[in-house]
């Protein structure tokens, strides 16, 4: 095939053939005519450059050298150049240019005032460590000595307790013998109570024999009974000297009775409670409905006041003509608001009871041996004289009634205050209401309360 494409070929048309002897001639004149066109080129850039190289190059010529000379002329100047332009260079002096030597001063100067701070400086470091060192001995000393004295008031602490502790015991020593004294003249008291009785009915008797009658008593607090009525006693006849004694004698309904005291001949009238806890109670104080006023001064509870059957205060005078005539208990029954009930009970109980003169002495109660389900709210207020608003016998220094709007044995102040106001219940006020602290505590006033006491029986 590629021979057959060859003889193709070599039987072309000479047309062809001619043509393409042209198109090689035309080539030809191109090519020769860029050739002369670069060499003209050429030509002229070579003229060109001789021709700038030609006006730029000059002939060397030999100049003088400048001249350098003083110029005593310019004040300050030190030297002059002068140009072969005849232009000049001067070279000043400058007026501030340093002093040598004096900056070596000063660097001397600098290096011995460095010198005597770094010595300043470690003086004074040792001087302060000096100091330091001498204040810490001084502490030390100090500390050597609070620890001496703390040694020492440990000491004294240790002696003070086992004093206060010998002391307690001394105390309690004495408050036995105390209360052994007490019963002993509550003894006597009853068996000298006894025989006063005893003679008192023997004396009653020679005068019944003779056909003299005794006077009728006052028999109220406040006024003294109708005309004709006749007080009850005893059943027998004789003269009780409390509720307990009329009890005993077969009278036991609850009631008003005219009792006559020991050291009260003249006699008074009472309420007897006849039911609590086997009866023969006599009432001194009650509170049930707020309708008495019990912040009164020191003579309306010393003679008592308010209505035997409600809200009343039997009176300091007759409450000490009746507890010193024998031994005697107290009972205290508290009713709340809320229907509940309490009571609290004193196997001892007394006012004024070794007192020669009981006003005097402010009629100081004497209470000991609690019992009940109230709780003790009276057995700090021992031995305290009686305090109303208008006579202070208490340990405060205010006076404790006026403060909590009552009248009662106050120490500073108190734990209970039944004479106190009659507030219904809960109240915002602190301590001023029929307060028993044990039970119902500082803000609870009592609907109900009711002291009695008679005398101790021999079973108990």
């Amino acid at each position: 095939m590629v021979n057959d494409r060859w003889k193709d070929m070599g039987r072309a048309s000479p047309l062809e053939d001619g043509q393409q002897e042209k198109s090689q001639r035309m080539s030809c004149g191109y090519i020769l005519c860029t050739v002369l066109l670069s060499v003209a080129v050429l030509l002229a850039v070579t003229v060109t450059g001789a021709i700038l190289f030609m006006n730029h190059y000059h002939t060397p010529v030999t100049e003088s050298p400048p001249i350098i000379s003083t110029n005593p002329e310019e004040a300050n100047a030190l030297v002059t150049i002068e140009k072969v332009d005849s232009s000049r260079i001067n070279i000043f002096i400058d007026p501030n240019c340093p002093d040598q030597a004096g900056s070596f001063t000063r660097l001397e100067g600098f290096q011995s005032s460095v010198l005597r701070a770094v010595i300043d400086h470690d003086t004074e470091m040792k001087s302060s460590k000096g100091q330091e060192r001498a204040l810490l001995v001084t502490v030390a000393d100090e500390v050597a000595k609070l620890l001496t004295h703390a040694t020492q008031l440990r000491a004294d602490c240790d002696s003070l307790k086992k004093g206060h502790n010998a002391m307690g015991q001394e105390l309690n020593a004495l408050q036995n013998e105390q209360g052994r004294l007490i019963q002993l003249l509550s003894e006597s008291q009853t068996n000298m109570a006894r025989l006063v009785s005893s003679v008192s009915d023997v004396l009653d008797t020679l005068l019944k024999d003779r056909g003299m009658a005794r006077p009728r008593l006052k028999a109220d607090l406040q006024r003294p009974p109708a005309r004709g009525a006749r007080p009850r006693g005893c059943s027998n006849g004789s003269r009780p000297r409390d509720c307990f004694d009329i009890y005993t004698s077969g009278q036991q309904e609850d009631g008003i009775y005219s009792i006559f005291p020991t050291h009260y001949p003249s006699g008074f009238q009472v309420y007897c409670d006849m039911t609590t806890d086997g009866g023969g109670w006599t009432v001194f104080q009650r509170r049930e409905d707020g309708s008495v006023n019990f912040f009164r001064g020191w003579e309306a509870y010393r003679d008592g006041f308010g209505k035997l059957t409600g809200e009343h205060w039997l009176g300091l005078a007759r409450l000490h003509a009746l507890t010193t005539q024998a031994s005697y208990e107290l009972r205290i029954d508290l009713e709340d608001f809320d229907n509940g009930t309490a009571f609290a009970q004193y196997g001892t109980f007394g006012v004024g009871l070794f007192s020669v003169d009981p006003e005097e002495d402010g009629y100081p109660v004497t209470i000991a041996d609690y019992s009940g389900t109230a709780g003790d709210s009276f057995l700090k207020h021992n031995g305290m004289k009686f305090t109303t608003k208008d006579l202070d016998n208490d340990h405060s220094e205010n006076n404790c009634a006026a403060f909590y709007h009552g009248a009662w044995w106050y120490r500073n102040c108190h734990t209970s205050n039944l004479n106190g106001q009659y507030l219904k219940g809960h109240h915002s006020s602190y301590a001023d209401g029929v307060e028993w602290s044990s039970w119902t505590g500082w803000q609870y006033s009592l609907k109900f309360t009711e002291m009695k006491t008679r005398p101790i029986r021999e079973e108990n």
